[in-house]
């Protein structure tokens, strides 16, 4: 087995997969869980739909972010510096640094209470440990070695996997439910798809997708002799990296949908039947899940938790330094060391200890959760708008700028996130 898994991973395709993989993974975070878990304990089967329709959308934009910073050889802040007023630039860099720390907040209580669910002992202390933890790995680990963790911490989404199948599931209801759901439109389910959609297509995905294709030609350029200088491409290696991105970008999304659809489904065949339908953190579900699916369901549950958790919180951290320091021009990236950009570790410090910070505060962990499923839904829709323009500009894109089936899904996507967020205002 373990022969099998090392050679899975040296797999030359399986080595191709980064930056879309990684940034699908985090994107099932804590918070996104308990979102998840929400919407099945609340909805049953009826909400399984929600994941399958924000597939493509989700595809779409994270692909033109991912072009963006493959193509340029620069992430979205640096480029949306290069294009629109600083005005515009800082105000979203502003909102993401917030929505991100208060993000950081919620996921870091939600691994505290998951350890202290299994083992006992203080939440407090166990999501100190948890933050610290990441910190040290994101400040003090080199790029490369660093990302590698990332794509084996993906592997502990499958959890939820597993989950689903210590569980009996009524496979033809689920069917037929996720084809033809029956949902009142009420505020509550208003409320829930706006959570559902904003958790899925969130800013910092953007940013973090864009930053890695930057750091994966750095470190291309530094193994090549280029000392880590990002040259303009080829025709040809750009549409080599061009078809990697967009495998990468299919592959990662599906993951990161698929593990949602299996948390809806196990919620639905759990909580839901036994009458549970309201669960507001991811621990709760999983206390919530171990009368109901037993001590396996509950243990898998937790461990993917935390699992996610430690996906995550670099992924905020980092995507929120990444647009921060290419705002100001400040050097960026987890490529260097600390010395070498000390700012970038900064924000990095700030975001991950100003989200530990946070849960020894009177702050509910609960309301910083909506607060920033809400924040990244508004933002979201500015931002997506942004990285269309960018995307189809030639001056910023050359040869390489987005055609019209990327584009349209691009503002599809970036329509459908502006009625959600103005139907979640309404429903407010």
């Amino acid at each position: 087995m373990v022969k099998l898994i090392r050679d899975f991973a040296a797999h030359p395709g399986v080595k191709q997969l980064g930056p879309g993989l990684v940034t699908g993974a985090a994107d099932d975070d804590p918070s996104g869980i308990a979102t998840y878990s929400q919407a099945g304990a609340q909805f049953g089967f009826n909400m399984l739909w929600t994941v399958v329709f924000t597939y493509p959308l989700m595809v779409g934009i994270q692909m033109v972010s991912a072009r963006i910073g493959c193509i340029t050889g620069r992430g979205l802040a640096a480029n949306i510096k290069s294009v629109f007023p600083r005005s515009v630039l800082y105000g979203i860099v502003g909102l993401l640094l917030f929505a991100n720390t208060i993000n950081i907040a919620a996921d870091i209580a939600a691994m505290g209470q998951a350890m202290r669910l299994l083992v006992g002992g203080s939440a407090h202390l166990y999501s100190v440990i948890f933050g610290l933890t990441c910190l040290v790995l994101q400040v003090f680990l080199r790029y490369e070695r660093y990302v590698g963790y990332l794509k084996w911490l993906t592997l502990a989404l499958l959890s939820y996997v597993a989950v689903v199948f210590t569980t009996h599931v009524p496979w033809a209801e689920a069917v037929r439910q996720l084809a033809f759901p029956t949902l009142a439109l009420d505020r509550d389910t208003i409320l829930t798809i706006a959570a559902v959609f904003g958790t899925t297509i969130s800013p910092y995905l953007f940013f973090w997708q864009a930053a890695q294709e930057m750091e994966d030609l750095r470190a291309h350029s530094a193994r090549t002799g280029g000392g880590g200088v990002v040259l303009p491409h080829a025709q040809q290696v750009a549409r080599q990296h061009l078809r990697r991105i967009r495998w990468d970008t299919y592959l990662g999304m599906g993951f990161s949908n698929a593990i949602a659809f299996f948390i809806i489904l196990s919620a639905a065949v759990t909580l839901h039947r036994a009458g549970i339908t309201n669960i507001e953190t991811s621990a709760q579900a999983a206390e919530a899940l171990r009368p109901l699916g037993g001590p396996v369901t509950f243990l898998l549950f937790s461990l993917g938790i935390m699992g996610t958790g430690m996906l995550a919180v670099p992924v905020l951290a980092g995507s929120a330094a990444y647009a921060v320091t290419e705002s100001f021009d400040w050097k960026t990236g987890l490529d260097m060391r600390v010395h070498e950009a000390k700012e970038f570790y900064a924000i990095i410090a700030f975001a991950t200890v100003g989200g530990v910070l946070l849960n020894f505060t009177s702050l509910d962990p609960i309301r910083a959760l909506l607060w920033s499923a809400d924040i990244n839904c508004v933002i979201a829709v500015p931002i997506m708008a942004v990285m269309l323009r960018l995307g189809t500009d030639p001056a910023v894109m050359g040869p390489f700028a987005i055609r019209s089936r990327l584009r349209n899904l691009g503002w599809v996507a970036t329509a459908l996130m502006g009625m959600t967020a103005g139907a979640m205002f309404v429903a407010m």
